[in-house]
Parts: structure tokens; sequence; C-alpha cells
């Protein structure tokens, strides 16, 4: 069954995850996302892609920890790696990508969004942050330099280095979403962002987005195997597996 269903809309491929009420985050998920990606890419009839949620209280909770904290360490890696990468070309994506971001966005969800161009969250109580630290984990490196762009080195410091989550009104405040709407009109608000930049020429936006990503994408790429290794050290340390079997019990 797809966790991510896809529908089509005047050239915006709206992508849903669609993946239990919290869409935490597994192999299967991010295998689809690359699909989609690859479609969102290639098609020259897709000149823009919205994700989003069907459920209205998780846009995702994260990784899917039930089913990955009993990996082995390779396939853990090999995990690891493989969303870290669906996750660079979300955020390199050469085409327009939208965020519809119906409830909590958590720790690997709020990177998902952090990942698109642009990032719309419904009114109410919505969470939204990375709460690694509270796990015994570090940010990945990738979604802090996310993070700083858009809100700056002071509040991704405060937020990465405490796990804390801020909510929409907050979000939207410090610029780490773009806008909060009705609930009832976020999808369309979403679409509606997509086909405005979809209408430009895709070369144009294409080349003024790559301005914008690439110094992030050298330094990530530069950084990748160091950090990947210091992340997965952290994952297998005591610490954080008694801190990740204590979330688990709450997932």
């Amino acid at each position: 069954m797809a966790r991510i269903r896809t529908d089509r809309c005047d050239g915006v491929l709206l992508a849903t995850m669609d993946h239990g009420v919290t869409n935490p985050i597994n192999p299967e998920l991010v295998r689809e996302l690359d699909e989609i990606l690859a479609q969102a890419r290639t098609d020259p009839e897709v000149r823009a892609l919205v994700l989003t949620s069907a459920s209205q209280k998780f846009f995702s909770i994260g990784l899917d920890l039930p089913t990955l904290f009993p990996l082995a360490s390779e396939a853990f890696r090999d995990f690891f790696r493989e969303f870290q990468r669906v996750c660079l070309d979300l955020f390199r994506c050469p085409k327009p990508v939208i965020a519809a971001i119906t409830g909590h966005a958590t720790a690997g969800g709020c990177i998902l969004a952090l990942c698109c161009d642009y990032r719309f969250i419904g009114q109410g109580r919505k969470l939204l942050g990375l709460n690694e630290a509270k796990l015994g984990l570090p940010v990945p490196y990738f979604a802090y330099r996310c993070l700083r762009d858009l809100i700056g080195a002071g509040q991704a410091r405060r937020l990465t280095e405490s796990g804390d989550f801020c909510n929409a009104d907050e979000a939207v405040r410090l610029g780490m979403v773009d806008e909060a709407v009705p609930d009832d009109e976020l999808q369309t608000r979403a679409i509606e962002q997509a086909q405005q930049l979809g209408a430009l020429p895709p070369e144009v936006y294409a080349l003024n987005k790559s301005n914008r990503v690439e110094g992030i994408e050298a330094e990530v790429n530069a950084k990748w195997e160091a950090q990947e290794n210091a992340f997965l050290a952290c994952w297998h340390s005591p610490e954080a597996q008694r801190r990740l079997k204590e979330a688990i019990e709450k997932f």
C-alpha cells in the first residue's frame, strides 16, 4: 500500500503522505518520496510540487523509531544515508517545492519541511522543531544548515541545542514558515503558491534557486561522511539507546 499518494492540479504534483496518523519516516516512505521527486524533476508537465499530509494531527512525527531502532548497524546506516540523500534531493529540486504543514512536524518531519522552498502551516496548535537533542542525538548537519539559513545562527542554536518545539505563530515570527492560514485553506494556498512559481520560466527559477541552495549543498557534501559517522556514533551510544527506548514507549 502506498504511503504517499499523488494527484495533479494544473501543473502541480500534489504528494500527500498518508501513512497513519503520524506519517513516520521509514525506508518505504523514503523510497516513495524518491520516486515522486524523480517524477517531478523529469516530467515536463509538472511545474511544481506540493508536499502535504492526509493527517490533520501530524505532517510527520519523524523517524519511525519502532521500525528503525532494532536494525543492525549497517542497515540503519543505509537507511540514514538514503534519507539524507532524498532530503538533499528535495532541497535542490530545480522546480518549486511547497510544504503544506497540516499538523505537527517534528524531528525528521521538520527536516522534510525545511527542505521545501516555501512552508505554509495550518493555524492553531501545530508544533515544529528538531528535538533530537532530547533523544541524545545531534541535529543532522544538513538540517541545521537549512534552519540556520532561514532563521539565523542565534535562533538556530537556541532551537537545536534545547530541542524545544515552537508553535505556528512563533514559527512564522522566526521565519521558519512563511505563513499560517486556516486549516481549510491550507492546501489551496500551497497550490496557489506552487502555480504562481511554476508559471515562471523554469530555467530562470532553477538558476535563482541554485544560487540560494548551492552553498549549503557544497558545505553538506564536504562534511557528509564525518557528520554521518558522528550521528551514527551517537545513535548507538548507551545514552541515546536508553532515550530512544523511552521514546518508543510513547510512540
